[in-house]
């Protein structure tokens, strides 16, 4: 019996999001019975560096078209028969998510997204803790059956050092037809995407513009942070929609946020009150936010902002 891990790659190369998912496959490995195999799916740089994270081998299926999650499932689902596995772990990427209900139906398996725990065995199958109506509370969700599929939230589980490079095995799977064609692809170089960012600026409304973002992105810079924003600066254009993170956009679990000029609407919180450290600047002592933050600073942010930069800067340069 084994879990069986999708590691994602960009261009060949592995993200953290990769060996946070092959760690906690380990992890679960451990709760369950079994080992951790990771599922490589196309060409990638390394592939039995993932055997630091636990990954006890790694089998690496050829494929040079799009992602297609029909394939991509075949291959995982594959991979698991063939190793008599009992769970697979993909990320709560646009990846994972349009795999976990494919792969849940294609294997005759049980589901659930955006854990953050590792789960535990029962009498009927497996337990696993989840935050529910948006973080404020925490439900105990049971899988029955002998087989799963779970989607890991990004930096719910840290990516741990447990053991050495492992041997990489090259399958024979024959894949479907992929019935995908790119047209064109959009992508952000350079910074760290928002699900796996440890650090985030935010900044809303309270800018006035998108010519005052200069601050933001300035503080950002300084201390290797991520930006991004509330919904309504992304629906006014001032910024690009991969930066708007709340219930409609990406739910976000960074070490540090914070967040400028952001009231802190119900549906903003939703997705960064997970984070584990929580900044607001905001002039008006009635913002929301206020009520969830770790530290607050009731102030203008066109003041606060360079300061804190400036502060930052020193720090550093100590």
């Amino acid at each position: 019996m084994s879990v069986v891990v999708l590691a994602e790659h960009t261009g060949g190369k592995f993200k953290k999001a990769a060996f946070e998912a092959v760690h906690y496959g380990h992890l679960t490995a451990q709760s369950l019975g079994g080992n951790c195999i990771a599922v490589v799916v196309g060409n990638s740089d390394d592939a039995r560096q993932l055997g630091v994270y636990g990954a006890s081998k790694v089998v690496k299926v050829p494929y040079e078209g799009p992602f297609d999650s029909r394939i991509y499932a075949h291959a995982l689902g594959a991979v698991a028969s063939q190793n008599s596995a009992h769970t697979i772990v993909v990320n709560h990427s646009s990846t994972g998510k349009s795999l976990c209900g494919r792969l849940s139906v294609q294997w005759d398996a049980g589901s659930l997204s955006q854990v953050n725990s590792v789960p535990v065995t029962n009498e009927a199958g497996i337990s696993v803790k989840k935050p529910v109506f948006s973080g404020k509370a925490v439900a105990t969700f049971k899988i029955e059956g002998p087989r799963r599929v779970l989607s890991l939230m990004g930096n719910a589980i840290a990516p741990q050092e447990v053991s050495s490079p492992c041997p990489v095995e090259e399958s024979a799977i024959e894949l479907p037809d992929s019935q995908v064609s790119v047209v064109e692809t959009k992508t952000v170089d350079g910074v760290v995407p928002l699900p796996e960012a440890e650090l985030v600026v935010s900044a809303g409304r309270g800018m006035k513009g998108p010519e005052n973002w200069g601050i933001i992105e300035e503080l950002a810079t300084t201390i290797g942070a991520t930006t991004a924003c509330s919904r309504p600066v992304a629906d006014t254009g001032w910024r690009p929609h991969h930066e708007h993170v709340g219930q409609t956009g990406v739910a976000i679990r960074p070490n540090l946020y914070i967040a400028a000029g952001i009231s802190g609407a119900i549906q903003h919180l939703a997705g960064v009150n997970s984070s584990k450290c929580i900044v607001v600047i905001n002039k008006d002592p009635e913002a929301p936010f206020f009520k969830v933050a770790d530290y607050g600073v009731c102030a203008d942010l066109f003041d606060v902002v360079p300061r804190l930069t400036e502060a930052f800067r020193k720090f550093k340069s100590q």
